[in-house]
């Protein structure tokens, strides 16, 4: 077994290299989430962190019953990236900042605010590639070095939030048990969410791009925060993902912060580490500490720029701070710790331009 997997206890398994720094905490859960009834395995991605009871950055695999709890409230959420026709040797970071405008209202009156990021680590970004691992690759995926990309990362916004409310109102942190009128009633709805945040994200993109005066091309859309049904060892079992990519739904990209690079990947299925891979470089520090930890240090005008040269849409102080990329690791930690236990194969690297993450207060 490679030196990037490790095993914590019967049923729980890290991916993390030496270089991969992972809270104490984030493991206590991940092992504590093991011992949950009917609980079969859980692997932790090497961007785990803490989470609301749960980590984010894991896989879990159950049988019999499943756990709302472990999907949490922004069912669906997940990245999608386009190709858009903005030309790199053109690029004007003011004109694009001048025309990205304000997205943070919904495209229409929706009860679920439908074209929205929301707050957290949701963005939108113009990125450009920086590097080729794997020209082949590249090339049959029909993409255009020389144009500007645009990730965005949201989810099922009100409408998640809304069925894990109300499932937790009636059953609290137990699970569901299979083919039960409740467990039922919460798949119908969860995938509902799912095809609400996949279409939400398509809506955030096609509102940008209108902005920017551009087209876009969509290579990928692929949630990290969802349950499904999946045979496992010849059984039926539950695979809930919490912040963990699918490696069966084709090429990923997996984002750093703000001032760090995203990856665009072919992932590798792999049965024992529950087909999952990481869904970007995972929290160092918590929200409620970032702004003590840096505010006396840089003022919120030195945080809308980066080390890589690009710039930050965000009009709320408090999120500047707590969405700072000395919050976040090493993306580049990351990905070692996924090709060093042979999940993933690199094929390209993108640097941020433009990270759009709020106009509001």
């Amino acid at each position: 077994m490679d030196n990037s997997i490790q095993m914590l206890s019967e049923k729980a398994s890290l991916i993390a290299s030496k270089n991969t720094w992972i809270d104490g905490l984030a493991i206590e859960q991940l092992v504590a989430s093991s011992n949950l009834l009917n609980m079969s395995k859980v692997v932790g991605m090497p961007d785990l962190h803490p989470g609301q009871g749960h980590p984010i950055g894991a896989a879990f695999l159950s049988t019999k019953m499943f756990y709302p709890a472990l999907i949490g409230s922004d069912i669906g959420c997940g990245m999608a990236l386009w190709q858009t026709e903005i030309s790199i040797a053109k690029l004007s970071i003011d004109k694009l900042t001048r025309r990205i405008g304000d997205i943070d209202q919904p495209a229409e009156p929706h009860k679920y605010k439908l074209g929205t990021l929301g707050g957290g680590n949701h963005f939108a970004e113009l990125q450009k590639v920086s590097k080729i691992y794997n020209e082949q690759q590249f090339s049959e995926l029909q993409l255009n070095a020389k144009h500007l990309f645009l990730l965005v990362h949201t989810g099922s916004r009100g409408l998640g939030h809304g069925i894990l409310q109300q499932y937790m109102d009636e059953f609290g942190e137990q699970g569901l048990t299979a083919n039960s009128l409740a467990a039922n009633s919460y798949l119908a709805r969860h995938d509902n969410a799912l095809a609400f945040a996949k279409l939400n994200r398509q809506t955030v993109a096609a509102r940008v791009l209108d902005n920017l005066h551009t087209a876009g091309q969509e290579i990928l859309n692929v949630p990290h925060n969802f349950l499904e049904s999946i045979s496992w060892q010849g059984e039926s079992h539950f695979l809930h993902r919490k912040g963990a990519s699918p490696s069966t739904a084709g090429i990923v990209i997996i984002p750093g912060s703000r001032g760090d690079y995203s990856y665009l990947v072919k992932p590798l299925a792999n049965e024992d580490l529950l087909y999952s891979i990481a869904h970007g470089a995972g929290r160092k520090w918590r929200r409620a500490d970032c702004k003590a930890k840096l505010e006396n240090r840089y003022d919120s005008n030195e945080m809308m720029r980066t080390k890589l040269g690009s710039r930050v849409i965000c009009d709320d102080r408090d999120l500047v701070y707590e969405e700072a990329p000395q919050a976040y690791k090493s993306i580049d930690s990351v990905i070692e710790s996924m090709q060093q236990a042979n999940l993933i194969e690199v094929i390209a690297q993108l640097t941020p331009v433009l990270t759009y993450k709020t106009k509001g207060g």
